[in-house]
Parts: structure tokens; sequence; C-alpha cells
């Protein structure tokens, strides 16, 4: 039977394999039933980042596949020259699961939040950077990722939503429509509201392409030369900082092939965002569904035929 849950996949996984070993900094909202299941081959450090990622490299040294799990903020800003030095330079199978990370950490400040994480991740050689749409995406890319032999950093995104995604292929983004006014590049949580979004910019006669870039690095730098081709405005949304994450690995990827195309960046400029619900930061931050179709038609120089019906996102994210 397949596995509807990350806990459920990472059991499947771990039992038929006795390589794997699942380590966690007193974080175990995703993994809380393993210890049960996997006797020793469960550890959990404490809330010692730095240790969990020290003893994470240590055991893949000696053969083991570590799938780690701490807060995203903290796993790869207070541990991040442990995962540099320790797990990059080494080119080590450690498999880095970040909990809540971008807007997924909606109620806490600026400690608490992981939206330079991409940027981090992605600067250390080697590192893979994934960051799925939802729960069902997330359940599709996970096997690709924890049998690969490079390092890899998750953002953990287990929100349901009713989008079936296809299959991963690695390095690949899902394309889900290509469109010639407009094209909407997006990857996590804001998935949902993206895809809305497209919803409601389609409803004003545009042609709207949609794509979800569910893996950063690798990025589908095919795909990105050839939509920076196609003449159509190109839309990057991201709950992220605006540097270091999808609207730069862009800007890198036109400018290394000598491309230039109209963008319009939708990130975090320069701030954090401010907590609340998650329907709260999305409205107060500009993410919902009709806040960016109405960044974009207004780029476009158009304005809404119908007033948009705001979609409401549920507050329920993950448990403690």
């Amino acid at each position: 039977m397949a596995a509807e849950t990350y806990e459920e996949l990472l059991k499947q996984t771990a039992e038929n394999n006795e390589q794997y070993v699942v380590m966690t900094a007193e974080n175990r909202a995703l993994i809380r039933n393993l210890p049960a299941v996997l006797g020793s081959r469960f550890v959990d450090t404490g809330i010692t980042e730095q240790c969990l990622i020290g003893a994470a490299a240590g055991l893949a040294l000696r053969g083991r596949i570590p799938v780690v799990h701490a807060l995203a903020s903290f796993l790869t800003m207070r541990a991040f020259e442990f995962v540099r030095t320790d797990v990059g330079i080494s080119g080590l199978p450690v498999k880095l699961t970040g909990f809540v990370p971008g807007f997924l950490s909606d109620g806490n400040g600026p400690t608490h939040q992981a939206i330079e994480d991409v940027s981090l991740m992605r600067g250390i050689p080697g590192m893979q950077v994934y960051c799925p749409a939802d729960n069902d995406d997330m359940l599709k890319m996970l096997p690709h990722i924890w049998s690969n032999n490079s390092p890899t950093y998750i953002r953990a995104n287990t929100r349901p939503t009713s989008y079936s995604h296809a299959p991963y292929e690695s390095g690949k983004a899902e394309v889900i429509a290509r469109g010639k006014d407009v094209t909407i590049l997006v990857y996590g949580m804001l998935f949902e509201q993206a895809l809305e979004a497209r919803a409601l910019l389609m409803q004003e006669g545009l042609d709207v392409g949609f794509a979800n870039m569910r893996s950063l690095s690798p990025i589908d730098e095919d795909y990105l030369i050839n939509v920076s081709k196609s003449g159509s405005l190109l839309v990057t949304i991201e709950d992220h900082f605006l540097t270091g994450g999808l609207y730069s690995i862009l800007a890198e990827t036109l400018l290394r092939n000598q491309l230039t195309a109209d963008v319009l960046p939708m990130a975090l400029n320069h701030r954090w965002f401010k907590p609340g619900l998650l329907s709260e930061v999305l409205n107060y931050e500009g993410f919902t569904s009709t806040q960016m179709a109405e960044k974009i038609l207004n780029k476009l120089g158009r304005k809404t035929k119908q007033a948009f019906t705001s979609h409401i996102i549920s507050e329920n994210t993950f448990d403690e």
C-alpha cells in the first residue's frame, strides 16, 4: 500500500533498508511513532542542532543514511558550519528535513523564520535543495531524495491540497501549463495560492503558463532558458528573501546564458514577515491569490474586468 504520510513512507523505507537512521533535535511532529519501530536507529540529540549534524556525518561516514529533522531556521542557520564542513565538503548522503520553513512558521517571529534557507543551502557545493508544493508532491519526491548519494535539504511540507502532482523527474520542473502572456514560477506552499492566481488571470483572458519548480538545486535550467525566450512575463513567487532564492537563480541563469526577460518577483524584500495565522500572514504580506493576480495585471497595465474573490487558506499547518 502506498504511503499517505511522511512518517509512513519513512517507516517503510527504514524497515526495508537497515542503513537508514532517523535523527532529530527534539522535533518529532513528523516522526512521533518511529522510536518504537526503529529502536536504536532512532536518535534524538535534544535541542542541539550542531551536535545532531556532527553525529549524522559520523554515521554517514560509516555507511549509514541519516534522515535528519529539525526546525528549518536552526537546521540551516545554527548548524550551518557543521552542514557545510562535516556534510558538504565530504559530500555525505545526509538527508536534512527542515520543519516549518518559510511562511509555514506563520506564528513565529524572525528568530524562527527560515526565509533564507534556500540561499544558504544551495550555496554549499553539491547540496541538493527541494521544495515540494504540498504533501502529495513531497511523497512523490522523497524516494529520489533519500536514495541518491548526495547531501540534500528539503523544505518539509505536509499541507494537503486537491492537486495530484506528476511523478518526480530528477532536476525537472513540473510544467503544468505553457502560456504566451505570463508564466508563473513557484515552489513550496505558495503553489496553491499561485495556481488559483493563474485561474483568476485566465478569467481575465490571459494565456498563463505555470510551473512548480520543486527542485531548486539542481534547477531545471533548460526550462528556464526556454521560457525566458517565449517573450512572456515571468513571475517568480516564493516565501523567501528576494536574495538567494528562485528570483536570484533565474537572474543567474539569464546572465550566464546572455539572455534577458521581463521578470516580476514576489518575495520578501530585505525584511522578515509579520507573524500571525497563516491566512493573516499571506494577506498582510500580499501573497493571497487575488493580491498576486492583481500585481501581475498591474505589471501588464491591465485592470480587472470583475472583482476577484479571495481564497481562504486553512489555518492548521502542522502539529506542534
